[in-house]
């Protein structure tokens, strides 16, 4: 069978952009997203644009363990081996620690880390057998630098470099790599009608080209970490 990947959030955005780069390299991509509408009109469009390419979506809102586990399970029933999991879905709520409102912090956990964590749990067996496979995690830049209204978002992102850190590790003798990817500002939905001109933001391309590079070095090699910046700098 062709290989496989796994990307959450993957209709819009960076999951978007990453879930099309594996198809143009030949992948069988599974994706998941919390809207049917959007997952029914990206079947269309891959259709289209990949027809020698299986898309497999499902719906699921990965704040949610039960979806999370519910996503894991299809996932499994679809396929006998996973070679590829992207940990990107994630949602940015602005505000400081002392003033968001009560529940920020676990919403931005449950969606940002507890989602990562549990799947990634739930689909290890599905890469543990053959010893191999590679896992990216969608740090950001507020995984390094605490920054004006980041509150709970930045500690959620925080959190996440870290789950990546420990993964890496235990994952070394398994033969299962493991990177953390960090970009800045990024044009998806999250900036959607920003008043900047357009490249003032990095394009989801250049993130989704950076990941498939890393992805594509020898086995012998691992990307850790990579910071992404718009060439301008931070906003």
């Amino acid at each position: 069978m062709n290989k496989t990947v796994v990307v959450t959030g993957g209709t819009k955005g960076l999951g978007r952009a990453i879930a099309e780069i594996f198809a143009q390299n030949g992948f069988e991509v599974c994706v998941c997203a919390r809207t049917q509408a959007d997952l029914d009109e990206m079947q269309r469009d891959w259709a289209r644009l990949f027809p020698g390419s299986r898309l497999l979506t499902y719906a699921a809102d990965v704040s949610k363990k039960a979806d999370v586990f519910e996503f894991a399970a299809h996932v499994r029933e679809q396929w006998p081996r996973l070679d590829v999991l992207v940990n990107n879905a994630g949602i940015f709520l602005p505000g400081a620690v002392s003033e968001e409102r009560e529940g920020t912090l676990e919403t931005l956990l449950e969606t940002n880390l507890y989602s990562a964590y549990h799947l990634t749990r739930a689909l290890l067996p599905l890469m543990t057998p053959q010893k191999s496979g590679h896992i990216f995690n969608m740090c950001s830049i507020a995984s390094i630098i605490a920054y004006p209204d980041g509150g709970s978002y930045s500690i959620s992102k925080f959190a996440l470099l870290g789950f990546s850190k420990v993964l890496r590790e235990e994952l070394k003798p398994r033969g299962i790599k493991v990177t953390a990817l960090l970009p800045g500002a990024t044009w998806s939905d999250s900036w959607r009608g920003a008043d900047y001109p357009e490249n003032r933001l990095m394009q989801a391309e250049d993130i989704a080209q950076t990941l498939w590079a890393a992805y594509a070095l020898s086995d012998s090699a691992v990307v850790e970490e990579v910071l992404i910046r718009p060439q301008l700098g931070d906003l």
